[in-house]
């Protein structure tokens, strides 16, 4: 199985150079039917790396580019008059796939926003008096740049919550920049060719809820979550100011799903302390709602994460 994840890996690196952790993260998104969010300044191939991705699968791909005058039917679709047999009809929108990409997600609205949420969580879209099931596997992957404040919408927590990981995406080493600078310069790109199909990527799933988890590092994540809703419990009382509202019981189903994807993409067959806290932060990041004492301090999520681990003993 393990092979398979390497050829996709091959693939991908046709297209995009270095962004290690952004490939696990979306791998580990395919491996657990859970989205990702994709957060970086303009230019690190964030968008480059979805469509990627999606060349090399054998499912559906559509890309929505999110936008201040976006409808909803823009992407659900909508009951649309039909003249001809003078009634209404469903016309299916393009979140109507296996794998959407959400271009720049926070320049949408709320009501664009709101839209999203009973797909992302109950992934089936509701048009009139109709629900429709999308085809499985249904992933949304998105973008969205995090030094604009002009003419972009925070996204509202309950749909932050929806996504499994929110994945940073910083620079290139210089390396990997000369690579890039020369690969784009003289044009030359390969061809992706598709590896895995909806069968193959079943099996790849089974095989990652086989991967084995002990008990006590189960109470070990259950325990990382717990400590983010009452910090003075686990001797972080001085951190307490920082944080309004911690984990929901998301991340605890999200980290057991997600740990068993790393340990499967370590080639391990068992999960370890190691591939918990090497996710962790894309886990909670997006999920923990900090004070203003925070902001003006300059405390940032990380840096409570961090701190949170460093409390807790590892089995």
């Amino acid at each position: 199985m393990i092979e398979t994840i390497n050829r996709i890996r091959t693939e991908i690196a046709k297209t995009i150079v270095g962004h290690d952790t952004l490939i696990d993260g979306l791998l580990i998104g395919l491996l657990c039917d859970g989205h990702i969010l994709i957060e970086g300044i303009p230019g690190l191939a964030k968008t480059t790396t979805v469509k990627a991705l999606s060349q090399t699968l054998g499912l559906t791909f559509k890309r929505v580019q999110f936008t201040p005058d976006l409808l909803p039917s823009d992407i659900l679709g909508a009951e649309v008059y039909d003249p001809q047999h003078n009634g209404f009809k469903i016309k299916k929108g393009p979140i109507f796939t296996n794998l959407l990409l959400a271009d720049e997600i926070n320049r949408a609205p709320a009501k664009v926003q709101s839209a999203l949420l009973e797909v992302m969580q109950e992934r089936q879209v509701t048009l009139g008096e109709e629900s429709f099931a999308l085809p499985p596997p249904f992933l949304v992957l998105a973008t969205q740049n995090p030094i604009e404040n002009e003419g972009v919408y925070p996204l509202p927590e309950a749909q932050l919550d929806r996504f499994m990981l929110k994945i940073n995406v910083g620079y290139n080493t210089p390396q990997e920049e000369l690579t890039i600078a020369r690969r784009v310069a003289s044009s030359t790109y390969e061809t992706i060719t598709a590896v895995v199909d909806a069968p193959m990527l079943e099996q790849l799933k089974t095989a990652v809820r086989a991967i084995h988890i002990d008990e006590e590092v189960e109470n070990y994540i259950i325990t990382l979550v717990q400590a983010t809703r009452n910090l003075e419990a686990f001797g972080l009382g001085e951190m307490a100011k920082y944080l309004q509202f911690g984990a929901s019981p998301r991340v605890s189903i999200d980290l057991f799903k997600a740990s068993r994807a790393a340990a499967f993409l370590r080639g391990k067959n068992f999960v370890s302390p190691s591939d918990i806290i090497g996710i962790l932060k894309a886990s909670m990041r997006h999920r923990l709602v900090l004070s203003y004492e925070a902001e003006a301090e300059g405390i940032d999520v990380d840096t409570l994460i961090e701190a949170v681990v460093k409390a807790i003993p590892v089995p």
